[in-house]
């Protein structure tokens, strides 16, 4: 972990630091991964990674997912079998707190005119919106500010110039990648959640997040959409009808069996369609949508406290086939 300390009792990090660092080989070399760089006129720099010029591709998205996490994991491609996928993307952590709800989760609307993107990694902590960040006690006194956006349009320098503002940074010190979700890193940084799905999920259950060690997840990695609308259906549907987590934490088994009978995502009465529908069928509204849906299909979860597992959940290939297809 960073190097912390408490003030008024919150953390005070460098996530942003940190995590700028990993960013500094795309800008220094775009080409190489897919990418197109540009500069606002205020001086905000822009990663496109597979929104208008930028390709991206299987090593953008996985140092895309990276960059959500702050640095504070990695992510992986590695063999599965799942309906129309031989690929899984593999995420493991040893800090799951601070780098999937901290840093990796897209907490953040951002709205401008004509621009709406879902903002996730570092700067979330240094512009302190959310309520969880909030909760967490975190601050971040990094000099910039690093963001990943799931947006379908580049942002324009007022944009820019407003993320900045709230992140207290100028404008010159902010750094933004993005990728809309049909494209393939797209598709890979949001298939990289299944760990922070299921913290997620903890979280909402009033469970303390800061007795979990370490975490591991699997998903399979879908077809490439056809539009942002169904690679929204299949990246969710990779995580809730295909993904499986294991997380190590210390508790006893007889309090982590309490809260696993409520964490996998077929607990949720929402469950068993694929989410594009369930998307559409709410009018696009997410608030519409049971929050208890968003989590793996499968969670192990290990009692650092008395060694024992519990399992819970199961994955879905049925509706796997239906959203992604046979191959």
């Amino acid at each position: 972990m960073p190097p912390s300390t408490p003030s008024e009792g919150r953390t005070i990090l460098k996530l942003n630091q940190r995590t700028h660092a990993l960013v500094e080989p795309i800008l220094k070399a775009s080409e190489d991964w897919n990418a197109e760089v540009t500069t606002t006129d205020s001086g905000t720099r822009l990663v496109d990674l597979g929104v208008n010029a930028g390709r991206g591709g299987l090593e953008a998205g996985r140092k895309l997912a990276e960059i959500c996490l702050a640095g504070l994991g990695s992510v992986e491609f590695v063999p599965g079998e799942a309906p129309g996928t031989r690929t899984f993307v593999q995420v493991r952590t040893d800090h799951p707190a601070l780098a999937c709800i901290g840093s990796q989760y897209a907490g953040w609307q951002i709205k401008g005119e004509n621009f709406f993107g879902m903002g996730s990694g570092p700067m979330r902590v240094k512009a302190g919106k959310e309520e969880v960040i909030q909760e967490l006690k975190l601050t971040d006194d990094s000099p910039m500010a690093v963001g990943v956006l799931e947006t379908s349009q580049m942002p324009d320098d007022a944009v820019c110039q407003k993320i900045a503002s709230d992140c207290q940074v100028p404008p010159d010190q902010l750094c933004l990648l993005a990728a809309r979700t049909a494209s393939l890193a797209g598709h890979v940084q949001v298939v990289a959640r299944s760990v922070e799905t299921c913290l997620h999920k903890l979280h909402e259950l009033h469970f303390d997040l800061a007795k979990i060690e370490s975490g591991l997840g699997l998903a399979p990695l879908p077809p490439i959409a056809s539009d942002d609308v169904v690679g929204i259906g299949r990246t969710n549907d990779a995580i809730l009808y295909g993904a499986s987590v294991t997380l190590w934490v210390r508790e006893s088994t007889e309090k982590l069996r309490e809260v696993a009978a409520k964490l996998p995502s077929n607990t949720s009465s929402m469950y068993g369609q694929p989410f594009e529908k369930i998307l559409r069928d709410a009018k696009f509204d997410f608030y519409q949508i049971d929050p208890l849906l968003f989590s793996p299909a499968e969670v192990c979860l290990v009692s650092l406290e008395d060694g024992q597992s519990t399992m819970v959940g199961e994955r879905n290939h049925e509706v796997l086939a239906t959203s992604i297809g046979q191959g």
